[in-house]
């Protein structure tokens, strides 16, 4: 009896976790369907990513169901300009310092604005920014100070926005002089003047030689 219960519990150790074939199809089923299930799932998952976008219209479709707008529409897209050149004309009239203010500026330094900047007509807030100087506050300007951004660079020259922080300033108090291009250079002289005369004076003509003798008479 005792070596029949031996002999069972042997048995029972050298057969495994797999009894019948039901376990054996579970055993298979989890062990190479799920995953092979899992990588073609990944598979049109990154392939679904790369196609065009588009809507399927029915008729007239391209590749993946997209139409012809659409494809050109994103091709044109990947192909944009990362930048772009924009020429402006160095003789125009230059913006004055409120048309800038009231293109660029009034959002913040407006009424009501945005709380911490120095808003138009505000001398006290003005005050402490007015000891800086024209430079400072155009530099802070440009290229941005705390929580406001550069404003150089956009739709106005820099000189131009130097204009509307004189605007701002002298609004606060300050007497800063409204910016103006430079004047252009003065036009050198006339081409064609003469030319300085040569030093020293020219190189006299030879002497003309001297007669032959005449033989003796």
């Amino acid at each position: 009896m005792i070596d029949s219960a031996q002999n069972h519990a042997t048995e029972e150790a050298h057969t495994g976790p797999i009894k019948n074939p039901k376990q054996l199809l579970t055993a298979v089923f989890f062990s190479f369907i799920v995953p092979i299930l899992v990588i073609v799932g990944l598979v049109f998952f990154v392939v679904s990513g790369l196609k065009p976008s588009g809507t399927i219209q029915g008729d007239g479709m391209g590749l993946y169901g997209v139409s012809p707008e659409a494809r050109e529409r994103d091709t044109g897209l990947r192909l944009a300009k990362v930048g772009s050149i924009e020429i402006r004309d160095a003789n125009r009239p230059l913006a004055a310092g409120e048309a800038v203010f009231k293109a660029q500026c009034v959002a913040c330094h407006g009424t009501p604005g945005i709380p911490g900047a120095p808003h138009l007509n505000d001398a006290a807030a003005w005050g402490p920014r007015l000891g800086q100087g024209y430079q400072t506050l155009l530099e802070h300007a440009l290229k941005g100070k705390g929580a406001m951004p550069p404003q150089g660079g956009g739709d106005f020259e820099d000189l131009e926005i130097g204009r509307a922080v004189v605007y701002l300033a002298n609004s606060g108090g300050a007497k800063f002089a409204e910016p103006q291009r430079p004047a252009a250079a003065p036009a050198e002289g006339a081409a064609g003047q003469a030319a300085p005369a040569a030093a020293g004076a020219a190189p006299q003509a030879a002497a003309p030689a001297p007669e032959p003798a005449k033989p003796a008479q």
